[in-house]
Order: structure tokens, then C-alpha cells, then sequence
């Protein structure tokens, strides 16, 4: 088990520049099954998840090519699909909660798709029924077998209908895209998601030949088309990471300026950050966050009431930056209640906050009050342990502001979704060491 040990309490400075997306990432390397011809992926970040599905798409016969380090051309020409049904596709699809979305395309491709329960994250209950009665809808068949936790769907053709999602998933909308496209007739999705990483997916599609229209809002058209071809794709930059930046900055005190932002795609998530006092300065495609020397002051609502924020579905506030949200708020000056809607066990890190001297009140699992200290007393080290990857950076950050040297452990957590992150960190003036074996 990899440890971290971090000694906080210094302000950093420079420029950072995010890594790819990583939930884009696991979307857009799955499409590539929907083609035999060849695709290259450019701003592919090097994580563990993304790593891991991509040696998954080579078992299964992907023909790849590593052209630089972030970097791939992909050719799904001869797939062996004798792979899903192996005892080393059970173990490896199951550690990857991204691998649910090679079903679409290959169900849509070769008319069947299979795959273990999936793991990851420990973040609570995520349904995959979404998933499964959109392929149903479309006209699969579905089976599972409850000894082994596996799922499948097989069909010999798709057909295009209409469906009402029971929740905007976005990986499940993502997979039912992917089917759909090669489906016979016109699919419409109400209630899909449409955050920009799916969007970016469904512009990659339709430059493969896809039909998708309404792209951007949450009713997708669909229009079925006999096979696809290759491309070319650009993932955009990771918006959690962007946002773990920001709060860094602010929980430091640190004048950081964040490169190539692709401010147009954040959406909320600079005016949340505005919210709880932090400035944000647009510049150009950069964010530029100056030192807070003062601190940073959270705003009441028009009646004064005190500030509420909350995850929703995109445009809403991505519940991935909640925990980074949270952890900033420890330092500010005022109170706010953070509320977790959208899984219910993501805020049971806030133990170890409390450990450091932050004062929060954890309501229920889903709601957090946190009262500022607005820096009139620092946050003390202390040993932990990673949870989950957006918790895993949450503590990190306090831990970098933290008085005295933290140890942090299962940093692997963090690997997961955050690329060389403590040689990156190191560039602009952290103390931070990697220890390996733990």
C-alpha cells in the first residue's frame, strides 16, 4: 500500500496545467469497439483507471498503439469475444466500474455484451438498471447470473425506440448512445444526460457517421446508421481536477494560475468556488486564482440565510467536487451546509477532518454544516487513510495546509484518478514524498 507523507503548511506557486478527463476518457475508449477502422485519442490521462481499461480493450483484440505519452491510435478490428465469457475477464472487468460501458458497443457491434459487476469507488449504491432496461428497450435480452454477479444482454438486432431514463445517468446514458447508433430506426432519449464529456462523445460519434442529434440538452435523437468509421478526438481537460486546484490555492493561501481550461465547459463550477469567497480570474482559456492573504469570506443567501450547496445533474454542480468544496470551507470565514444528494456515503471522510481540528457537523450521510475558521487556527497533521479518489485529494489538501507532516495511505485511491499528482505538485512548491510498500 503506497503512502503519501505531505509536510503542509507552505503556499505554492506557479502554473499547472489539468490532465485529460477521466470520465470523458472512459467513455471515448469504449467507443472505439463500435468501428474496425482505426481512431487516435489525444490528452488520454495516465491513471490507473484509464490504464486498466485500456489493457482490457487489448485482451479483448483492440490493435493499439501508444503514439506519445498521452497519446493512442485504437483499431478494434478482430475483437475476441470469447474473452467476456474467461475467468481473466471476470476478475479485470470487475475491477473497474468504467468497464460497464464496453456493453453498448458491443452489443450494438456483435449483438451480445457481457460484464461482471463492476467495482471502484466506495461511494455508495450505483445502479446499473439504467444501463440494462435501455439495451432491454432497444430490444435485447437480458439475463444475469447471480452466482458469478454477471450480466449480460444479447440480440440479434436492435431496434430504435423511444425511452424516459429513470435518472440522467451519464454512464448509463453513455452505453445506451453507443447501442443506439447502430441501431435500425430512431431512438429518442428524454432525461439523458448531457454533461460535456457526453456531448464530447456524441461529436466524436457523429464525425464517426453517427446521426445524434440534440446534442447538449436531455433529449437525444438517434437515428440508427449501418456501421461507423475512424476519427480523430481531443479529450478536454479533467473539470474535478480544475476545481481541486482552485480549492487548493485558496486552502494554501497560494497564487496559482491553471492552463487550458476550456472555460466554456465548466459551467457552475468557477461561480460555486465565488460563492464560499474565492476569486476566480478568467485569463484567456487560464484560471488565475491569486493568493488569499485575507481569506476568503462565504456569501448568505438575499435573506441571509446561511449557504446551501448541493450536487445535481449537469448543468447542476458535479457531485465530484463536493468533498473539495467541503474541505475548502474548513478555512473560510462564515458557515455553510454542504448537501450530498447523489450518493449517500461520501461524506463519511469528514471523520478524519474533525481529527485535523475542522469543525463540521455531519447531519445525516448526506448533509455536512461547516463552520469557517477563517484561518484564525490551522488545521494539525495527522495520519489517515484514502477512501475513495475525490475524498483521497480532499484530504491531501488539507493536508498541504495542514501544520506539521500527514501521512496519508492507499494513495493508489488517488492514483486512480489523478496523474503523477505529487511530482506535479512538487513543481510548485509542495512537500510531498511517495512512499511505496507501505
Amino acid at each position: 500500500m503506497g503512502t503519501f507523507k505531505i509536510e503542509g503548511g507552505h503556499q505554492l506557486k506557479g502554473s499547472i496545467t489539468p490532465q485529460g478527463a477521466k470520465n470523458e476518457a472512459l467513455q471515448i475508449l469504449c467507443a472505439v469497439l463500435l468501428t474496425p477502422e482505426k481512431i487516435t485519442i489525444s490528452n488520454i490521462p495516465d491513471i490507473v483507471d484509464v490504464n486498466k481499461l485500456i489493457k482490457l480493450l487489448e485482451n479483448l483484440g483492440v490493435e493499439i498503439e501508444k503514439l506519445d505519452s498521452n497519446t493512442y491510435s485504437f483499431k478494434a478490428e478482430n475483437i475476441k469475444l470469447d474473452y467476456l465469457e474467461s475467468e481473466a475477464f471476470k476478475v479485470e472487468g470487475r475491477g473497474l466500474r468504467g468497464s460497464i460501458m464496453i456493453v453498448g458497443p458491443l452489443l450494438a457491434r456483435f449483438g451480445k455484451g457481457y460484464i461482471p459487476k463492476p467495482g471502484g469507488d466506495k461511494i455508495g449504491r450505483r445502479r446499473l438498471d439504467t444501463h440494462f432496461e435501455g439495451f432491454i428497450k432497444l430490444g435485447a435480452k437480458f439475463r444475469y447470473n447471480r452466482e458469478d454477479y454477471f450480466y449480460g444482454v444479447e440480440a440479434h438486432e436492435l431496434h430504435g425506440t423511444y425511452m424516459l431514463l429513470d435518472e440522467a445517468s451519464v454512464t448509463g446514458t453513455a452505453n445506451i448512445v453507443m447501442a443506439a447508433v447502430l441501431a435500425k430506426g430512431t431512438t429518442t432519449i428524454y432525461n439523458a444526460a448531457c454533461e460535456p464529456y457526453l456531448q464530447q462523445l456524441c461529436k466524436m460519434l457523429n464525425r464517426m457517421g453517427a446521426k445524434i442529434s440534440g446534442v447538449g440538452s436531455n433529449l437525444l435523437t438517434i437515428e440508427g446508421v449501418e456501421s461507423l468509421g475512424g476519427t480523430n478526438h481531443r479529450m478536454l481537460p479533467d473539470m474535478i481536477e480544475i476545481g481541486s486546484w482552485i480549492g487548493l490555492a485558496a486552502m494554501t493561501k497560494s497564487e496559482l494560475t491553471i492552463k487550458d481550461v476550456s472555460w466554456d465547459d465548466l459551467g457552475v463550477i468557477p461561480s460555486v468556488f465565488r460563492k464560499i469567497g474565492i476569486t476566480v480570474e478568467r485569463q484567456g482559456d487560464d484560471i488565475h486564482i491569486p493568493a488569499h492573504t485575507d481569506g476568503y469570506e462565504i456569501q448568505s443567501y438575499i435573506d441571509g440565510s446561511i449557504l446551501t450547496i448541493a450536487d445535481a445533474p449537469w448543468p447542476g454542480f458535479t457531485p465530484d467536487l463536493l468533498s473539495i468544496v467541503l474541505t475548502v470551507l474548513i478555512q473560510a470565514r462564515g458557515s455553510a451546509v454542504v448537501h450530498q444528494k447523489m450518493f449517500e456515503s461520501r461524506l463519511f471522510f469528514v471523520d478524519k477532518l474533525i481529527d485535523m481540528g475542522a469543525k463540521i457537523i455531519l447531519c445525516d450521510p448526506h448533509r455536512a454544516t461547516v463552520i469557517g475558521h477563517d484561518f484564525k487556527s490551522q488545521l494539525k497533521a495527522t495520519t489517515m487513510t484514502s477512501p475513495d479518489i475525490r475524498a483521497g485529494v480532499s484530504l491531501l489538501i488539507a493536508a498541504l495546509s495542514a501544520k506539521g507532516t500527514s501521512i496519508i495511505h492507499n494513495i493508489e485511491q488517488i492514483d486512480r484518478g489523478y496523474e503523477n499528482i505529487d511530482t506535479r505538485l512538487r513543481a510548485i512548491g509542495a512537500k510531498i514524498e511517495r512512499l511505496e510498500g507501505n
